[in-house]
């Protein structure tokens, strides 16, 4: 058997070869990636021109839109040259790179959004003290520097891998398809995805989890209903992100544990809607939920059908 070793730079992706419709599911990919960028850019550009929205609490929604175009494009465009211009061969150091640091940094993006709703209301009168603009931006430059430090490392790692065939089972390539695409014992280097996992999973996960029982406290003591349900609306979009991306690896996590075995095509099912569908919810419910960038969208779409009538 040849073996490929350390120059084994492309990869050939053959996670689509049973499936019977390849163009449908590659046009959904693509439908669903473009609705992702649309509604991720037109966050951006909605924040980024009205200088009323120019907090800490929107400059968060804009890095988690960047953060969505950037995860979402480095599985999506990968699907798509497979399904629909079959061109199955790739460069696994863009993929897999930037696909774990959209990763890392969605997580981080959500924490940093709970944190900033929990001091929002718990503490509303020193708010604005304790969470200005340069600190957001230091935190949010923070949250990159971590990830891509963290990438550095999963990628030497894969680098390291001797490879026997530069093929990939999967749909595309994340750390794990790697693993098990070398000719090693794959067992010690699954010790950097657990040690992930319990960053993700454990820790950030744990953090979130935290801060909204701390929310849930605030919001009881507050003396009436009106206050409660105001507080509840502005916490429920982030809820809702937060469910969307963490739910998917939630779940393939308990399925592990119990023992359940999963087929290839149900691994790659949960893969593509983990990836695809936070970066869908999150643009449509910060959109909908959010008071301001919904204004913001209906005073740009009345002011472009008003100039079209005249």
């Amino acid at each position: 058997m040849q073996l490929y070793g350390h120059n084994t730079e492309e990869f050939t992706i053959t996670g689509f070869d049973q499936l019977s419709h390849q163009k449908l599911l590659g046009f959904l990919i693509f439908f669903t990636y473009f609705l992702v960028l649309l509604g991720s850019v037109t966050n951006i550009c909605i924040i980024t021109t009205d200088r009323r929205l120019h907090t800490p609490m929107y400059i968060l929604i804009c890095n988690l839109a960047l953060v969505d175009i950037m995860y979402t494009t480095s599985a999506s465009t990968t699907m798509i040259s497979v399904l629909l211009a079959e061109v199955k061969t790739i460069c696994y150091y863009s993929c897999m790179y930037i696909y774990h640091l959209g990763d890392i940094e969605e997580c981080l993006a959500l924490s940093l959004m709970a944190l900033d709703r929990t001091i929002a209301i718990s503490y509303p009168l020193r708010y604005h003290s304790i969470l200005t603009n340069p600190r957001i931006f230091l935190l949010i430059i923070a949250s990159w520097l971590i990830g891509i430090g963290v990438m550095g490392k999963v990628a030497a790692q894969a680098d390291s891998l001797p490879y026997c065939q530069p093929v990939i089972r999967y749909v595309f390539c994340d750390y794990p398809a790697m693993v098990r695409a070398a000719c090693v014992d794959p067992e010690p280097y699954w010790m950097i995805s657990i040690i992930l996992g319990m960053w993700l999973l454990g820790a950030q996960f744990t953090f979130i989890l935290l801060s909204y029982v701390k929310l849930i406290y605030t919001v009881l003591r507050l003396p009436n209903t009106e206050s409660r349900a105001q507080v509840f609306n502005t916490c429920i979009s982030h809820f809702i992100v937060v469910f969307s991306f963490y739910a998917p690896k939630l779940v393939t996590w308990l399925l592990t544990r119990i023992g359940v075995t999963l087929s290839l095509t149900e691994r790659n099912a949960i893969l593509i809607a983990a990836t695809l569908l936070p970066s869908l919810i999150n643009p449509t419910v910060y959109c909908l939920k959010t008071k301001e960038i919904r204004r913001r969208l209906v005073q740009i779409l009345t002011r472009k059908r008003i100039t079209a009538k005249r």
